[in-house]
């Protein structure tokens, strides 16, 4: 015990000083992004309708991103190809969530480097704006996320479309003690919060993401943290852990370090990014004084750290891979994937920080944003 929680002292006071060493990498992103976000006026799900929701106008509503006509009937049921998004598809409620968690994310790495409320003032009215305003205002589900033409008006699978409000969570609980901030406001926005969790662990759809055996089951998990951290839900938080002992790695999680059901997709390089840092991403929001995840091995010797292991070469140099090549956006990965950071503070590793360092720290590829949820590591630093 006393072991563990000197790892743990020392693992913060080696993220605290990578976490200077990032704050001179990202200075200039940082202060770009703060003057895009100040100049962006709220935006919400209810500026965009989509006619073949079921939903009303207070729904998240999205479309299945490999599903298209069917070319021996094309006014059926929709078809699955794994790997080709389909640009017809209404996508509008997740860009503008994903514009949404951009605006909060880089007001809360503004307000964390210069304490100028001036970007708490700003972000809160966003936040407002989605979670408050009953003019504006999302419900608290995702009943019609991913839909598909002729088979579902939605379905579990789409709740992954929320990792983009962790940032959004993180930034609140970031900017929540600033003298500015409206304690009504900020418990009304944590109401929100609580009652999609209890959405996410009870509903149909919510149940049936949890159980999934590859990166949507990790994304439940990390999101489920994420929001349950923003409003101090122990009882979930301890589930969370659990499942991702359990369960994740555990059904996961291969002997080499590699996830194979993500490497079995038609965009393997891309999948085993994103599901090795949804993985990283739990570690971190989870890791306390009195649980550590970054040291957590299973009895069958499965850890984080070979996740990462396995992925650095291909990250270091892409043409190393010895997995089939991505069928979409070969060549836009990878960026600063946030495994890299946080697995460089874990272990006071220079060669992840630095890897991560020299690789791009924005991009403007939907995609890549799209399976990019962390885009503002040291509001979870």
């Amino acid at each position: 015990m006393v072991l563990s929680m000197l790892c743990v002292l020392y693992s913060c006071n080696t993220q605290a000083n990578l976490k200077t060493e990032a704050e001179k990498v990202l200075h200039s992103v940082i202060q770009e992004n703060a003057e895009w976000a100040m100049q962006q006026e709220p935006l919400t799900i209810t500026d965009f309708v989509c006619e073949r929701s079921s939903g009303g106008i207070h729904d998240f509503y999205s479309e299945g991103d490999y599903w298209w006509p069917d070319p021996l009937n094309p006014d059926g049921a929709y078809i699955r190809k794994d790997g080709e998004t389909n640009p017809d598809n209404f996508v509008e409620h997740r860009l503008a969530m994903i514009r949404f968690s951009k605006v909060i994310g880089s007001l809360a790495s503004a307000y964390i480097t210069t304490k100028d409320e001036k970007y708490v003032d700003h972000a809160f009215r966003h936040v407002s704006a989605w979670f408050i305003d009953s003019t504006s205002m999302m419900n608290p589900n995702l009943m019609y996320a991913q839909a598909i033409k002729g088979i579902t008006k939605g379905r579990g699978i789409g709740i992954i479309d929320t990792i983009h409000l962790m940032e959004v969570a993180q930034g609140i609980a970031c900017m929540q003690n600033a003298s500015n901030v409206d304690k009504e406001n900020l418990a009304n926005i944590k109401k929100w919060f609580a009652d999609y969790i209890q959405w996410l662990t009870s509903s149909t759809n919510g149940i049936e993401e949890m159980n999934a055996k590859n990166n949507h089951g990790t994304c439940w998990v990390m999101q489920v943290a994420a929001f349950a951290k923003l409003t101090g839900n122990d009882d979930v938080l301890d589930f969370c852990r659990l499942r991702y002992k359990n369960v994740l790695l555990q059904e996961q999680m291969a002997d080499d370090g590699s996830f194979p059901k993500e490497l079995s997709r038609t965009k393997p390089y891309g999948y085993a990014l994103f599901n090795t840092d949804a993985m990283a991403t739990i570690c971190q929001i989870l890791s306390d004084k009195e649980n550590n995840l970054w040291s957590y091995t299973t009895e069958s010797n499965l850890n984080i750290r070979k996740a990462v292991d396995f992925m650095y070469p291909y990250i270091k140099d892409k043409s190393a891979w010895i997995y089939p090549q991505d069928v979409m956006y070969w060549s836009d990965w990878p960026v600063a994937q946030p495994s890299l950071i946080f697995a460089a503070c874990a272990y006071n590793n220079k060669n992840y920080f630095d890897l991560w360092k020299n690789l791009p720290h924005s991009t403007d590829i939907q995609e890549v944003e799209r399976n990019l949820p962390i885009r503002n590591p040291l509001i979870w630093m």
